[in-house]
C-alpha cells in the first residue's frame, strides 16, 4: 500500500511540472501577437498571462472530464499497474514539449499528453485500455478542424478589418488603434487557455486517484486542491515565459500589424472558449498557429513563411506518435521490472532518465539563450501597416474609370 501511494504521488509530481511546462510552452499562443505589436510589453504581457491562466482554470472541468473519464478505460486496467503507466506516458509529453521548446516549435502539449498517455496504456494493457470513439471524436477530429476554423475566421476578420479603415492605409502603423484591441483579445486568448490546458492535468490526475482508489470511479470532477495546484502550476509556467516560441508565432510566420493581431487573437479566443464547453481537449497551439497564419492571408502586402509552416506542420503530425513511443519505452521499463518482481525500480528508472533529459535538453538551451530583450522582431516600428507602393498598379474599377475617361475624350467619328 505505501509503495502504490508513493507511486502516486510521484504522478501527481510529475503532473505538475507538466503543467509548468505546458504554461511556459504556450504562453505565445496568448502573448506573441501583442508583444510582436508593440501592444504589450513583454514582461507585462507574461505576468497578464500568467494571472488569466489561473483564473481561466477555474471556469469549467468539461476537458478534465474527457481525460478523467472517457479517453483510457481506467476500469479494465488493475489498479496498482495503472499510475506507473500515467506516469510513464507523462515521460513521454514532458521529454516532447521540452524538444519542441529548446526547437522553437509551438507543437501540441495537449497531444503530447494524449500521445504519451495511449503509448503507455498500449504497452501495458493492449488496445483494450483506449476508447478509441472518444480519442476521435474529442482529439484528432477537433485536432483537424479547430486549426483550419480559426485560421478561417482570422482571414475573415483581417479583411473585414482593414476593410473598414481602408483610409488609414498610408499612416505609419496605420491600425494603431487595435493594439488597445489586442490587450483584451489577449487577454481573453490566455483565459481560454487557462480554462482548456490546465484541465488537462486535472484530469490526469484525477485518473491516477481513481485508478488508485482514492477517489470514486463514478465521480471524476477534479477535487478543489487539484484544481487549485494545476491552476498555480500553469500559472506560473506563463510567467516564465516561452520565449522561444514566442518568436516563433510573433515573427517566423508572418509580420504581425496590430490589426491583424486583434484579428487571430479574436479567432484563436471564440475557438478555444467553444472547445472547451464541449468538452473538446484541443490544441491552443494549433489554434494560435491557425490563427496568426489565417491573419498574415488576409492582409495586403503581408507574406506567410510557408517553410516554417511546414515546419510546424511536421511537429504537428509527429507529436502524438513521437510522445506516445516515448512514453510507450518508459512503459516497457516499469512492465518489465514489475514483471521481475522488482516493485517501483522501474518507475526509479523512468524518473532518473527523465531529469536527465530535462537536465540535457534545458543546458542546451543555454547555448542561445531566448529571453524577453531578445525575442521579438522589430515588427512594430516596421513602417505602414500595409506595404503602400508610391506607384502602385491600378486597381481593376480605376482601369474601367480610367478607359471611360479616355473614350469620353476621344473625337467621336
Amino acid at each position: 500500500m505505501e509503495t502504490a501511494a508513493l507511486i502516486v504521488v510521484l504522478v501527481i509530481a510529475l503532473a505538475l511540472f507538466f503543467d509548468f511546462t505546458n504554461g511556459f510552452h504556450d504562453t505565445a499562443n496568448a502573448m506573441a501577437t501583442p508583444i510582436a505589436t508593440g501592444a504589450l510589453k513583454p514582461k507585462a504581457a507574461v505576468t497578464l498571462a500568467a494571472i488569466l491562466n489561473l483564473v481561466g482554470a477555474f471556469l469549467s472541468t468539461e476537458v478534465a472530464k474527457t481525460i478523467s473519464g472517457g479517453m483510457i478505460r481506467e476500469e479494465e486496467i488493475a489498479g496498482d499497474v495503472f499510475p506507473s503507466l500515467i506516469f510513464a506516458g507523462l515521460i513521454g509529453a514532458i521529454t516532447w514539449n521540452m524538444l519542441t521548446w529548446l526547437l522553437g516549435l509551438p507543437s501540441s502539449s495537449s497531444h503530447a499528453l494524449f500521445g504519451g498517455l495511449i503509448g503507455a496504456t498500449l504497452v501495458g494493457f493492449g488496445l483494450a485500455g483506449i476508447d478509441f470513439g472518444v480519442v476521435m471524436s474529442k482529439v484528432v477530429l477537433p485536432a483537424l478542424l479547430a486549426p483550419l476554423t480559426a485560421g478561417i475566421i482570422a482571414f475573415a476578420l483581417t479583411k473585414v478589418a482593414y476593410a473598414v479603415t481602408r483610409r488609414y492605409d498610408g499612416k505609419p502603423d496605420g491600425r494603431a488603434g487595435f493594439r488597445w484591441g489586442q490587450i483584451f483579445t489577449s487577454s481573453l486568448v490566455a483565459l481560454a487557455h487557462g480554462t482548456n490546458d490546465a484541465q488537462k492535468t486535472m484530469g490526469v490526475i484525477t485518473l491516477a486517484m481513481i485508478a488508485a482508489g482514492w477517489q470514486s470511479a463514478e465521480h471524476h470532477e477534479p477535487q478543489l486542491w487539484v484544481i487549485v495546484s494545476a491552476a498555480a502550476a500553469i500559472a506560473l509556467g506563463t510567467y516564465v515565459g516561452g520565449w522561444r516560441i514566442i518568436r516563433t508565432l510573433g515573427k517566423g510566420l508572418t509580420d504581425v500589424k496590430p490589426a491583424q493581431g486583434f484579428a487571430a487573437e479574436t479567432s484563436t479566443a471564440a475557438t478555444i472558449l467553444a472547445s472547451s464547453h464541449l468538452g473538446f481537449a484541443l490544441s491552443t497551439t494549433q489554434v494560435a498557429s491557425g490563427s496568426v497564419i489565417g491573419s498574415g492571408l488576409g492582409r495586403r502586402g503581408s507574406e506567410v513563411r510557408w517553410r516554417t509552416v511546414g515546419r510546424i506542420m511536421v511537429g504537428w503530425l509527429l507529436t502524438l506518435p513521437a510522445a506516445g513511443a516515448v512514453g510507450a519505452l518508459a512503459a516497457l521499463v516499469v512492465v518489465w521490472t514489475q514483471a521481475a518482481g522488482l516493485g517501483v525500480v522501474g518507475v526509479a528508472i523512468d524518473a532518473l532518465l527523465a531529469i536527465a533529459i530535462i537536465a540535457y535538453l534545458y543546458l542546451r538551451s543555454r547555448r542561445d539563450e531566448v529571453h524577453a530583450g531578445n525575442a521579438m522582431s522589430e515588427v512594430a516600428e516596421s513602417g505602414l501597416a500595409v506595404k503602400v507602393d508610391e506607384n502602385p498598379p491600378p486597381t481593376p474599377r480605376q482601369r474601367r474609370r480610367l478607359a471611360q475617361r479616355q473614350a469620353e475624350k476621344e473625337p467621336k467619328k
